[in-house]
């Protein structure tokens, strides 16, 4: 989602080092302004910068220790290829990717590193670079035996398609359609952790229904809507989660624009419903995946959602498998 918010509810570094001390001492009240006051100046500092597109103070502060600062795009690969969000290249020493999610090529990945002179000593002579030797040597042989060839040939395909005026537009439309969808869900009164998104995703918070992400996944997966369970900020268990993981490529990819997104959510929020009848009937996980194999009145309304979400997903065939 990577969306800088103004307001910022929980510090999620003392959650994870305190657990839930921290959050007993939190009242859901204190803004960031409030709790962290240094903090928010960074915040507050960061977003005028990129308003005006100057340099980001990650990449000032490493500079200014003397660290490599690492650009992680696995997710937001294709993004960056398509031109449609910003890119970590003008900043980062080294960048990484997968090549399989927005990239929408094998399962792989890649590593971008910088070469030549990164500055000068106090004498004025060049600083290079010392990133390609040791990047390489740690890939293969420290990690990595012998190449895959049939994946680097995949690889060199997807990076291909990258380069198209098709490519681009694909991804601006996964853009629309994510928000076509964060939108839909608001309206209809879900909680987005972020408040929406900038990228192909959007993070449900069901803890405000009175649900978890693994209760919800249950239902969906049964009605035919491929999702999946998430963390959200606060949680205690990454098993009962409090959020589900929607994105917007593999739908773009079969050809849904935003009204489409529309509908699926309204079949999401269908699913979320059924879900939220069955909680209170069971205590735990266990049990309510048994009620929802078991009980008749349940099924019999899944399998109307499903027969229904089947039926809309025909119009749009899989890339690949249109005569199937």
């Amino acid at each position: 989602m990577n969306r800088l918010t103004s307001v910022l509810k929980v510090r999620l570094p003392d959650i994870r080092v305190f657990g839930s001390k921290c959050l007993s001492k939190w009242n859901g009240q204190e803004t960031l302004a409030q709790d962290d006051p240094e903090m928010w100046a960074l915040v507050k500092a960061e977003k005028m910068r990129q308003k005006q597109g100057l340099e980001l103070i990650a990449s000032e502060i490493c500079d200014e220790v003397k660290a490599h600062l690492l650009g992680d795009m696995a997710h937001i690969s294709g993004l960056v290829a398509g031109r449609v969000i910003p890119s970590p290249f003008d900043y980062a020493d080294v960048v990484t990717s997968t090549t399989h999610k927005t990239l929408r090529g094998p399962r792989s990945g890649l590593i971008f590193f910088r070469r030549g002179v990164k500055g000068k000593d106090k004498q004025g002579k060049d600083i290079m670079f010392d990133l390609e030797q040791r990047i390489n040597q740690a890939v293969f042989p420290s990690l990595q035996g012998g190449p895959h060839n049939h994946a680097i040939g995949g690889v060199a395909v997807a990076l291909r398609q990258a380069t198209t005026p098709e490519f681009r537009e694909y991804q601006t439309q996964v853009l629309r359609n994510a928000k076509a969808m964060a939108a839909a869900l608001m309206a209809k009164g879900y909680t987005l952790v972020s408040g929406g998104t900038d990228t192909h995703l959007v993070l449900v918070d069901l803890r405000p229904k009175g649900l978890d992400g693994a209760r919800g996944e249950q239902v969906c997966n049964k009605t035919s809507i491929s999702l999946n369970k998430n963390t959200c900020p606060g949680d205690k268990s990454a098993m009962t989660p409090g959020g589900l993981r929607l994105g917007a490529p593999a739908l773009t990819s079969r050809g849904f624009i935003e009204k489409d997104f529309e509908q699926m959510v309204e079949f999401f929020h269908r699913a979320i419903g059924i879900a939220s009848e069955v909680k209170p009937k069971t205590s735990k996980l266990k049990d309510y995946k048994e009620y929802l194999e078991n009980n008749d009145e349940v099924k019999t309304k899944m399998d109307a959602l499903k027969s229904e979400v089947n039926k809309f997903a025909l119009q749009f065939p899989m890339p690949g498998f249109e005569e199937h």
